[in-house]
């Protein structure tokens, strides 16, 4: 069956802040010089925001720039910052720190980043964009002069095997003049880009950490609206990178996150467990006494920062947002600069298209424009601060004063990465972690957490999570490093279980959260996460 083709100006893969950002800037600059120019957005959750995970303490900064009557308009801002705490934990004890200057929260707000997104999709589509959710590209094409076309959506309705079933539809292309890839942290299309046009020569790999998020109802008398609380420590050893957040919002919702840096070296090391044990500190779980968790999700975030950007533009497209891993670490935020990225292409986008009618161009003027940006500034002067944790907690704390209030982030070296793939000991060098059992009230399994997230995937379809080779889990992965799959993945995709005297990985992919640290851990590299069929995966309230 022969796919159909949609004919765009700018086709944006991807519904996040990043993606959104360049949609709504784009149609605001055709609007401006009367120029008509056909957006669209593609985005592979069931609705704007349904895959959309962050903490999130929000710096409006880009906002204000791309909607400065975003107040009027009725964006989802609703709980300014009123209090920042920084507290070191052991296990028993909590001593609070100075905030460090990066964690000044004054002027942000706490948000659900979901209902932030929705909100904008409604501008983007007031102004014209054609939004299409449930729709997931899953291929890259191709003019034959090697310049990217467009993309095209996966088909619906095949089988287990591949083959068409009885409701088969096949995906649709969409073509484009230009074509922005908004995926988000290690997005499936941009991992080859990365291989055709060689976008991360010369660059640090990518680091990342992962992100796992719960959104609780507390009691009244333990809500203090406003409060953002970040910490370190405990439970993780000072070799590992690991901290939380507690984002007090309004309703009496408090969001709870743990994030682990993905270059830990134990391979029995859990980090959904982490965020579990991490709950039951003696400061920590006071708040939640007597409260109820409304949601729970995972995701991991780009945290290589200004050594690990790619190039940013190839003929016919280029990279925004989080698949180009613009996070600002030690502030702990990256949907400003996200925003900034997609406006900034947004506006190369729009200059090339308006004086070159040819296919297949190369916005070159985006990186430039970006470099002269305060995006630019922001993440050079905090460069060095993630890397210096190679050292341990407190070098890398020590450091990172020097580094923030004597040098003001322009030390004349930069620390380099190292892939987070590498790092994993072999089990027998490592000592097992004994998690305590959850307690169904404050700790929980991975299952019933999976459940809060919605995830959903039509059971019947070509398993998404695929292995390069078969062989690897059990002959390398299970052998050497104790089965680290069954550890990393925050929602019990992987297991080993015996079948006829034999070990082998059975993979759960309806469990998927789509956080994508399958991709990123995995010590040799043997799983690749493609998309499965649009519309599936988690469906987030209010995260």
């Amino acid at each position: 069956m022969e796919r159909e083709a949609m004919e765009f100006d700018v086709v944006i893969v991807g519904g996040g802040p990043a993606g959104l950002a360049a949609a709504i800037r784009l149609k605001q600059l055709a609007t401006e010089h009367g120029h008509e120019l056909s957006v669209c957005v593609l985005e592979k959750g069931s609705e704007i925001g349904a895959h959309t995970l962050s903490g999130a303490v929000f710096e409006p900064r880009a906002l204000d720039e791309l909607l400065p009557d975003w107040k009027t308009l009725g964006a989802p801002l609703n709980t300014p910052v009123t209090e920042d705490r920084f507290l070191f934990l052991t296990e028993k004890r909590a001593f609070r720190l100075p905030t460090p200057p990066p964690m000044h929260n004054h002027g942000n707000y706490i948000v659900s980043l979901g209902n932030v997104c929705r909100w904008l999709a409604q501008q983007a589509e007031a102004l014209g964009v054609d939004i299409y959710p449930g729709f997931a590209a899953a291929e890259v094409l191709y003019h034959p002069d090697g310049s990217v076309k467009g993309v095209a959506t996966g088909d619906m309705g095949r089988t287990k095997a591949g083959e068409e079933g009885a409701n088969f539809a096949p995906g649709m292309e969409l073509h484009a003049r230009q074509t922005i890839f908004a995926e988000g942290c290690r997005g499936s299309l941009t991992k080859t880009l990365f291989e055709r046009f060689q976008l991360r020569s010369g660059v640090d790999p990518q680091v990342y950490g992962i992100g796992i998020k719960e959104l609780w109802e507390v009691k009244p008398d333990q809500h203090l609206e406003g409060l953002v609380s970040h910490t370190i420590g405990w439970p993780v050893d000072q070799a590992t990178y690991g901290g939380s957040f507690l984002y007090h919002l309004e309703n009496n919702l408090v969001a709870v996150g743990y994030v682990l840096g993905l270059n830990y070296s134990n391979p029995y090391l859990s980090p959904f467990d982490e965020m579990q044990r991490f709950k039951t500190h003696p400061a920590i779980r006071e708040t939640f006494s007597g409260g109820r968790r409304v949601s729970y999700g995972a995701r991991a975030i780009s945290a290589g920062g200004f050594q690990s950007i790619p190039k940013l533009t190839f003929p016919g497209g280029m990279l925004v947002g989080d698949t180009a891993g613009f996070l600002n670490l030690p502030k702990i935020k990256g949907s400003h600069t996200a925003m900034k990225s997609g406006m900034t292409a947004a506006e190369a986008v729009f200059e090339l298209l308006r004086v070159d009618d040819k296919i297949g161009r190369e916005a070159v003027d985006y990186p430039h424009r970006l470099k002269n940006s305060w995006l630019w500034d922001e993440l050079y002067r905090v460069r060095n601060i993630k890397p210096a944790f190679h050292w341990g907690l407190w070098v890398a704390l020590g450091y990172g004063a020097l580094d923030t209030l004597v040098l003001r982030g322009k030390a004349p070296w930069t620390f380099r990465h190292t892939p987070d793939h590498t790092s994993l000991k072999p089990a027998a060098q490592c000592k097992p972690i004994d998690y305590p059992k959850p307690d169904g009230q404050l700790t929980f399994d991975k299952l019933s957490s999976v459940f809060l997230s919605n995830t959903n995937h039509e059971e019947n379809q070509p398993c998404h999570l695929t292995l390069k080779d078969a062989g690897v889990p059990v002959r390398l992965n299970l052998a050497v490093y104790a089965g680290p799959e069954q550890r990393y993945c925050p929602a019990g995709v992987y297991e080993f279980v015996e079948e006829s005297g034999q070990q082998s990985l059975r993979i759960n992919a309806q469990n998927c959260v789509h956080c994508k640290t399958c991709d990123i851990k995995d010590p040799s590299q043997n799983i690749d996460w493609v998309t499965p069929e649009g519309g599936g995966g988690p469906n987030y309230p209010n995260m």
